[in-house]
C-alpha cells in the first residue's frame, strides 16, 4: 500500500477533497482516509503554523509508512498575477525564519515559489516578502511539511489556493490565532460586526476561499491518481 499524506491548516481547505472519505480520530485530530487500489490517501489539519503542521504529519504517520506528502491550503498572493479564487502548484517553499529552500517534485517551470511566514501577512508584509524571497505566494505551514518530507526522503508537493489578493485590505488575523495554531472565528466575528467597512473584503475572501478549495481538490485528485 502506497500512502500519501495531505496536510492542511483548516477543515475548509480540505472539505471538497475529502467529501465521502472515511473519518477517524488520531492523536486528537480528525483524519480522512480514502483508498483506490494499492493507493491510500490520508488527510488532516491541525491549525495554522509550522508546529501545527508537524503535529498533523505525526498523526498521519501513526497509520503507517508514508510514501509522499502534499501541502494544501489557502495562501495570500504576493503578486497581482496570482488571482484570488484560483489554485496553483508550487515550485518550492522557502522558510522566512531560516532561509531554507525546499523544491517540490515535478513542478512546472512557471510555478510560483511559496514563502512560509510565522504571521499572517498584511499588505506591507506581502511587499517585503515578495522582494526578499522572490516568492509569489505566502502561507504559514508549508515549510514544515516540506522539511519533514526531506528528512524522510519522500516526495513533496504543494497545491495552494489564493484566498486574498496582493492589494486586499483585511483585518489583522494574527490577533485571532492562538499560540497552538487554532483560528478563533468567533472572536473575528465579534471584531468585525461593529466595523461594517470590513464586511465587503471579508465576504470576497470567503467566496474566494470556497472557490480556491474546489480548485485545489480538482488539482490534487489529478495528481493523486496520476
Amino acid at each position: 500500500m502506497r500512502r500519501t499524506a495531505i496536510i492542511a491548516a483548516m477543515p475548509g481547505e480540505l472539505a471538497p477533497l475529502v467529501r465521502g472519505w472515511r473519518r477517524e480520530q488520531r492523536a486528537g485530530l480528525v483524519v480522512w482516509r480514502q483508498s483506490e487500489g494499492e493507493r491510500e490517501w490520508l488527510a488532516t489539519c491541525a491549525g495554522a503554523g509550522q508546529q501545527a503542521a508537524t503535529r498533523a504529519l505525526a498523526a498521519l504517520e501513526q497509520v503507517g509508512r508514508l510514501h509522499a506528502v502534499f501541502s494544501l491550503g489557502w495562501v495570500g498572493a504576493l503578486d497581482a498575477s496570482y488571482v484570488p479564487g484560483k489554485a496553483y502548484t508550487v515550485a518550492g517553499v522557502v522558510d522566512a525564519q531560516t532561509g531554507e529552500r525546499f523544491s517540490a517534485v515535478d513542478a512546472d517551470a512557471n510555478s510560483p515559489w511559496l514563502v512560509t511566514s510565522p504571521i499572517v501577512a498584511d499588505a506591507e508584509e506581502k511587499q517585503r516578502l515578495a522582494s526578499a524571497y522572490g516568492a509569489g505566494l505566502v502561507d504559514m505551514e508549508a515549510a514544515a511539511v516540506a522539511r519533514l518530507a526531506a528528512m524522510r526522503a519522500i516526495p513533496f508537493r504543494a497545491i495552494k489556493g489564493v484566498s486574498d489578493g496582493f492589494h486586499d485590505t483585511l483585518p489583522d488575523f494574527n490577533r485571532f490565532i492562538s499560540p497552538d495554531g487554532v483560528f478563533h472565528i468567533g472572536r473575528l466575528i465579534l471584531f468585525v460586526l461593529p466595523r461594517p467597512w470590513l464586511w465587503p473584503a471579508l465576504i470576497r475572501m470567503g467566496e474566494n476561499s470556497k472557490s480556491a478549495s474546489l480548485r485545489m481538490a480538482e488539482m490534487a485528485l489529478k495528481l493523486l491518481r496520476a
